[in-house]
C-alpha cells in the first residue's frame, strides 16, 4: 500500500484498489494509451503494474515512478480545469449567439499566418495564399498537469504559444515532405523524418 497513517486518499490503485495518498509515490505505464484522461491507469507498486501487462498486451512497456500531487496542487488543478471548461462553454455560447457571418472583436485580435501548400503556384504568379488563425495547438490543462506531476512546477500560459509555434513549424516541414513524395496525406513517417533531421541538425 502507498499510504501512511493520517494520509488523505488521492486515488486508488487500478489493480488492487489500495489507496494512494496525496504526495505519495506511485507508478504509471510508459505506454501513452494507459495515461489518457479517460484511462488514467495508476498502480500502487510494481506487482500491480506487472499484473496489468497480460491484459494490456503491450509490445514494449515499463513502469515509471511518479509522485501524486499534494492536496493543494490537486485542488488548484481541478479549479483551473473547471475554469477552462467554463470559459470554453461561454465562448461556445457567444459564437452560437453571434449573427451568421459576424466576426467578434476577440477573433479579430488573433494573429494570422500564411500557408503555401507544396507544389502550389507562388503568390506572385497569381496563386492565392490562405490565411489561417494561429491558435494554441496543445491541450493546456494536460500539459500543465504533466509538468506538475513530473516536477511539481507550474507552467506559464506564455509557454503555450511557443510550443504551438514549434508544432506549426514541424507540421509545415512534414507537409513539405509529403508534397515532395507526391502525397496529399501527411503520414507519421513524415513527422518521424522531420524530427530525426532536427535532432541531427540537418
Amino acid at each position: 500500500m502507498n499510504i501512511a497513517a493520517g494520509d488523505e486518499v488521492w486515488r486508488n490503485c487500478n489493480i488492487c484498489k489500495s489507496p494512494i495518498g496525496f504526495g505519495r509515490d506511485y507508478f504509471v505505464c510508459s505506454v501513452s494509451t494507459c495515461n489518457r484522461k479517460r484511462t488514467g491507469l495508476i498502480f500502487c507498486g510494481l506487482p500491480c503494474f506487472e499484473a496489468h501487462l497480460p491484459e494490456a498486451r503491450h509490445r514494449d512497456a515499463w513502469a515509471e515512478q511518479v509522485k501524486a500531487p499534494t492536496r493543494a496542487e490537486w485542488e488548484a488543478a481541478l479549479k483551473e480545469e473547471s475554469g477552462e471548461r467554463d470559459e470554453a462553454a461561454a465562448g461556445a455560447a457567444r459564437r452560437a449567439a453571434a449573427p451568421s457571418g459576424a466576426t467578434s472583436a476577440a477573433a479579430g485580435e488573433r494573429r494570422t499566418a500564411t500557408i503555401v501548400h507544396p507544389g502550389a503556384a507562388p503568390a506572385a504568379a497569381g496563386g492565392e495564399d490562405r490565411e489561417v488563425e494561429i491558435e494554441v495547438l496543445v491541450v493546456v490543462s494536460k500539459l500543465k498537469k504533466f509538468v506538475r506531476e513530473w516536477s511539481g512546477m507550474n507552467t506559464s500560459d506564455a509557454a503555450m504559444s511557443v510550443l504551438s509555434d514549434h508544432l506549426r513549424e514541424i507540421c509545415r516541414e512534414a507537409i513539405r515532405q509529403a508534397g515532395l513524395d507526391g502525397r496529399r496525406t501527411v503520414l507519421d513517417r513524415d513527422f518521424v523524418k522531420v524530427i530525426a533531421q532536427r535532432r541531427a541538425g540537418v
